[in-house]
């Protein structure tokens, strides 16, 4: 004979147990919503409430509570309610002074921007609040990022022009990048590098000596990644022209040599316009101003100032030619070439992306 009270018949329709075997299922959901779950398909199944506390480790008053609980409320049951705690103690109000302070104002002292201590005691909310607002907000005052927008009338068609001889260069054809690195200064440390050691860097001083600068002229080849470099001491249409030279004597008669350079006066000069008139295989390709990220060979003046130059310390401008040179020539043994996969396209809906975003800034 049966003791206790009779229990209520737990029935699921074809929703309800859908339902619950996909959160059975879940890898995202919680294992005690997964474990309620999991407790009213066995009940409406018909499996005792001692077997299924025994089967998932638990009591059988749990069992029983999550069942009266999904007889009472179904499966918006199963869900933790709402729990007491304290009241909020910064109002909706307090919230928006916090945010239009932060975007529309500058600190009383000079400052450039807001810091969390600085903007917690001039709105009176604890710096930890602060700090989760501006977080939940994505507001980073304490950071900036660089651009530049071209004022090049002709960008779009300069972008194209540039870009398609990167993507799909002519036949019987070179396609180089040249431009200058100037003012190359020969810096010599005064006191000696320290060298790395376990647990520490290699120390440098902050202070030198100039023993004068130099100009890096480079041509990089895009097809193979080969760089044709020569350092002169000035950078005026004179140097330009005779790297010009250079490049006219070590290029093959037999190809057209199409150079992307970038918008200086001496790319420009009458005498460099003359040169090139006199040689109609030579043709120029002129990025759009303030877009030297378009030119290649700006990588590889990255990568020789990291490598070469930066922490190098110099005598004399003819130890840094040297440098240079050396570089170069180990560099050109197993260069390859940058691969630009950016199409023209996809830039100018970058650029888009970015004028939609600060169309609101009030410039």
């Amino acid at each position: 004979m049966s003791m206790g009270r009779p229990k209520a018949e737990l029935v699921l329709n074809e929703d309800e147990r859908s339902q619950l075997i996909s959160i059975t299922r879940s890898r995202s959901i919680s294992a005690a919503l997964v474990t309620r779950a999991r407790i009213v398909l066995a009940t409406a199944d018909g499996e005792p409430n001692s077997a299924i506390a025994q089967r998932l480790q638990l009591t059988r008053a749990t069992v029983g509570k999550w069942r009266l609980r999904f007889l009472d409320q179904r499966i918006n049951g199963l869900y933790d309610e709402v729990r007491p705690g304290k009241p909020r103690t910064i109002d909706d109000e307090r919230v928006a002074q916090l945010i239009h302070k932060t975007l529309h104002t500058k600190p009383a002292d000079g400052s450039t921007h807001w810091s969390v201590r600085t903007i917690a005691a001039e709105t009176a909310i604890s710096p930890t609040s602060v700090h989760r607002y501006l977080k939940l907000l994505g507001l980073q005052p304490h950071r900036s990022e660089s651009f530049k927008l071209s004022t090049d009338q002709f960008f779009i068609e300069k972008l194209r022009d540039v870009v398609g001889l990167y993507l799909s260069p002519p036949e019987n054809a070179l396609v180089l990048c040249v431009d200058e690195k100037s003012q190359c200064q020969a810096l010599e440390r005064t006191q000696p590098m320290l060298p790395m050691g376990f647990g520490y860097v290699e120390g440098v001083t902050h202070d030198y000596v100039r023993h004068g600068t130099t100009t890096l002229f480079a041509a990089l080849n895009v097809l193979n990644g080969a760089v044709l470099a020569t350092c002169k001491p000035r950078h005026r249409h004179q140097e330009f022209l005779s790297f010009l030279r250079e490049i006219d004597n070590a290029v093959p008669a037999n190809l057209d040599v199409h150079c992307i350079v970038d918008n200086y006066s001496a790319h420009k000069h009458p005498k460099v316009k003359a040169w090139l008139a006199a040689r109609p295989r030579w043709h120029m390709h002129f990025i759009p101003t303030y877009s030297s990220w378009l030119n290649q060979v700006e990588r590889f003046f990255a990568l020789i100032t990291g490598k070469a130059i930066r922490r190098g310390s110099f005598g004399s401008v003819k130890q840094l030619v040297k440098r240079i040179d050396q570089f170069v020539s180990h560099y050109n043994q197993n260069c390859e070439p940058f691969m630009w996969t950016a199409t023209a396209d996809s830039i100018l809906a970058k650029l888009q992306r970015l004028c939609t975003r600060i169309s609101g800034t009030g410039h």
